[in-house]
Order: C-alpha cells, then structure tokens, then sequence
C-alpha cells in the first residue's frame, strides 16, 4: 500500500502539473521580484512578497519532489536571466495589484485541476496546500482593491421574484427576431471575459514598449488588437441589455522603453494568456444558452487558435519554447534497436 516501502512514482498526469506549476512559478518570480522592487504603494507591497513568497516556495517544493524522483527540472526562468531590476517603472502599483488578483483566480481553477488529478498522498497534500495559501492570497488582494475603491463589481440584478419555466423556443434559439434578455451566468462570462482582455491589453501594451524583438513587438501588437477588438464584441452584448462594461486599465501603464524583462519571459506570459482565454471562451460557450453568444465565442476561439499558432512559431523559431515531458515514442526506439 501507498506509504509502506518504497514510494510509488509520479504518475504522467502528476508530472505534467508539477512541470507546468514549476515553469508557471518561475516565471512568476520573475515578474513579481521585479514588481516589488518597483513597489511605491506601501499598502500593495505585502501582497507583491506574500505572492512571491508563495512562488519561491513552490519552486522548492517542486524541486524537492523532482530531485527525489530523479526527474529534470525545465529551465524555466530566473531573475538574473529574464529580468533587469533597474530598469524604471513599466506598471502602476494598482495594476500589479489587479494583476496578482486575477493571477490568483487563475491559481485556484489551476490547483483545484492538479488536486484533481493527483494521486499520491504527498502530492494530493501539496495541492491542498497550494489551493488554501492561493485562496487567501486572493482574498488578500480582494479586499485591498475594495478597500482603495478599484474593485470593478459585475452589473446587479433586480432582486430574485418568482421562478419560472421556460416556454420557448426562442430562449435558446432566435436568430432573426428580438434577443432575450441575457441570463446571470451570460453576463458573468461577459463581463469578466471583458476585464480580462483590458488587462491582457494593457499587459502586453507594456510588453511591446520594451521588447528588443521586431518580431515580437508585432506579435503583441496584433494581439493588443484582437484583445480589443473582443472586449468591444462582449461589452456590445452588455449593452443590448442595458448593462454597463467594465473600464479598461490603459492609464496604469508608464512610457517606459527600456529592456525589462525577455523576450522569452514575455512570450511564455502571453502564450499562457492566449490558452487561458480558449479555456475562458470554452467555458462561456458551454454556460450561454443564446445560440447568437455560442456562435461568437466559437468564431472568437478560431481566431484566438490562430494566432496562439503564430505565437507557438516564434518561440520555437527563437528556441524559446521548452518541450514538456512527452510520451516514449516506441516506433523511433524500436527502429534504433534494428539500426544498432
């Protein structure tokens, strides 16, 4: 049994979670090290340390648990590699910390995903772990955008009255006639799905001032459009409901230029945004009923696919993209043994 003798190994789906957490922390030590150091706020500076106290800590653990498995770690990314610490201010601390919200949220479907999967005892505990720490360090910034009035609320409903059935048709599917009002899970999707591409905009608004990349610099400038482009798609639904947008964060960016973080740093970032909003689009498609919201979502994801695409051919071009751990192929080992 599990916990007597000899430890049982990782299994593919356990390794894939640990690879991907550590590359994800990494990554994240990276930019909070430098959001720190930039830090002016001396109320959103404990938030910066907790979250990257909670990254470094995870990078060891991982470490731990790969080392024991005579597993290799990826390269992942570190501060002396990816990031210059004296560069000038990119961000507003308002900004990093709606950024550390919103990567909170991200941490909790994540870690609740790897809790899922996980089998062994000693993972299983860790995924528990890392879901308690993410829930308070996104309650820790939470309570701090409401407390400093940057929290954005969703639109308010009337109150609940009496339940009904549905009776038409037209509930689902109304292609040519009026639209019925949008459902509350409808809106949820909308709005938040809005939120996050005025982020991911600003994000990579600030990526394109200081990539060294022409290249690169296009490529986020392509998808700060397409950011946009939906986020105006989504708040146009909002407002055939007589619903309000949440506001973009464009003033939170400076006009800073010079050489921040990597080009391998910032592509890494926005591939995992890019996949973040299928999942995100997925997710919206299988909660709107109105066929209209379906079809948009689904034309949005194409879209969306396509450039990920693009993004994928950069990073390899570059060698920039570190393969994750992969299945034996039987067949190439197989034919080294007939060569041999």
């Amino acid at each position: 049994m599990e916990g007597q003798g000899k430890q049982i190994r990782l299994t593919s789906t356990e390794i894939a979670q640990l690879w991907t957490q550590y590359m994800n922390d990494s990554a994240s030590i990276c930019m909070l090290t430098y959001f720190l150091e930039k830090a002016e706020d001396a109320e959103i500076k404990p938030v910066i340390a907790h979250a990257l106290e909670l990254s470094q800590a995870h990078i060891q653990k991982i470490t731990a648990i790969f080392t024991e498995e005579k597993n290799k770690l990826p390269n992942g990314f570190m501060v002396e590699e990816d990031v210059d610490l004296t560069a000038p201010r990119l961000y507003s601390d308002s900004y990093v910390l709606n950024f550390i919200h919103n990567m909170a949220k991200i941490g909790l479907t994540a870690y609740s995903a790897s809790l899922a999967v996980a089998i062994r005892a000693d993972i299983t505990d860790y995924y528990m772990e890392c879901l308690t720490e993410t829930m308070q360090l996104y309650k820790m910034a939470k309570d701090l955008l409401l407390s400093k009035g940057l929290y954005t609320r969703p639109p308010f409903f009337p109150n609940i009255g009496e339940f009904e059935y549905v009776e038409k048709q037209s509930f689902i599917l109304d292609f040519f006639g009026e639209k019925r009002p949008l459902i509350a899970l409808e809106v949820s999707n909308l709005y938040t799905n809005i939120q996050r591409n005025a982020l991911g905009a600003v994000t990579l608004a600030g990526f394109s001032q200081v990539s060294k990349s022409k290249d690169v610099t296009q490529f986020f400038l392509k998808l700060i459009e397409v950011a946009k482009k939906h986020a105006k798609l989504f708040g146009a639904k909002l407002e055939e409901s007589n619903l309000p947008a949440p506001l973009s964060w464009g003033s939170d960016l400076t006009e800073s230029t010079s050489y921040t973080f990597s080009d391998k740093l910032m592509m890494f970032y926005t591939s995992a945004l890019i996949a973040l909003s299928v999942g995100y689009y997925g997710t919206a498609i299988a909660q709107s009923p109105r066929v209209d919201l379906a079809v948009m979502y689904n034309r949005l994801t194409l879209e969306v696919q396509k450039i990920s695409e693009n993004g994928a051919s950069l990073m390899i071009k570059n060698k920039w993209m570190e393969q994750p751990p992969i299945a034996p192929d039987r067949g190439e080992l197989a034919n080294k043994n007939i060569q041999s």
